[in-house]
């Protein structure tokens, strides 16, 4: 069990809803991975299988500090629709806003954070294969995705949704492909606020590098919203004796009446 990376982890989610400017180290993103890396060199990657639980790392040397609130170092170019929404969002993770006074969706309603935002919850996720459909299991609050893999075409009508309709298919042997389209504009692209229309396709492209270890590249296309595609790349480890815990946004892990206003 991973008693010891669940406190830590709660602790980092803390730190994530206060009001905080966060360092690398401090989100649990060190750039020193002498306690993860492999010691050895890593197995080979298995033919079409994401099976396990994955957490968040950073290679040595990436200084991706910016990862635990946004995408890139340079922010998107935005429309004038999105950049006059952008200017409403009260954003906690600078420390202008509080708990009190942000108006961040997940803060303040526990809306689902939606794709791609849900991967700057400091938790793990797991991946679950079945002849139909993946399984996305994000420890943060009990979030599932299903992504179709039946060959079906992404819907040209579909429901708003949190989490969006997901499809997939894989790209030779190691990377699988996602589309995902239908995502509710309530939601925000990241922790600072830029916004998305109901136009958002975001694909997702996992790589898994070798046994232990997968790269995730993200685009994010909305003509209503962003002028050019938005893209990044996440890096994960494998935890292979990790199993998810219960994390529930309802604050059984967080109490907000606790913080000071």
């Amino acid at each position: 069990m991973r008693n010891g990376w669940r406190s830590a982890l709660l602790g980092l989610a803390v730190s994530l809803f206060l009001s905080i400017s966060l360092h690398p180290q401090a989100a649990g993103y060190s750039t020193d991975q002498s306690k993860t890396a492999p010691k050895a060199e890593s197995a080979p990657a298995p033919k079409h299988d994401l099976t396990g639980v994955w957490m968040m790392r950073n290679p040595p040397g990436s200084q991706r500090g910016f990862t635990n609130f946004t995408f890139t170092k340079d922010p998107p170019e935005l429309t004038p629709w999105a950049e006059a929404k952008y200017k409403e969002a009260k954003a906690s993770n600078g420390g202008e806003f509080t708990l009190k006074t942000t108006n961040d969706p997940v803060l303040t309603k526990c809306d689902p954070p939606g794709v791609p935002r849900v991967y700057f919850h400091p938790y793990p996720f797991e991946f679950v294969h079945t002849p139909k459909y993946t399984l996305m299991l994000y420890e943060y609050d009990h979030t599932v995705r299903r992504i179709y893999t039946d060959g079906r075409p992404l819907p040209t009508d579909p429901d708003m949704l949190w989490m969006g309709t997901s499809v997939g298919h894989w790209d030779g042997d190691s990377t699988f492909v996602v589309d995902t389209v239908g995502l509710k504009d309530k939601t925000w692209l990241d922790r600072l606020g830029h916004p998305h229309s109901e136009q958002l396709h975001v694909i997702e492209r996992f790589r898994r590098v070798n046994f232990d270890h997968l790269e995730l590249d993200i685009t994010m296309d909305d003509p209503k919203a962003l002028v050019k595609p938005w893209t990044t790349t996440f890096f994960y480890e494998l935890r292979p004796k990790w199993e998810l815990g219960e994390i529930s946004c309802s604050g059984d892990y967080l109490d907000f009446s606790n913080f000071e206003k």
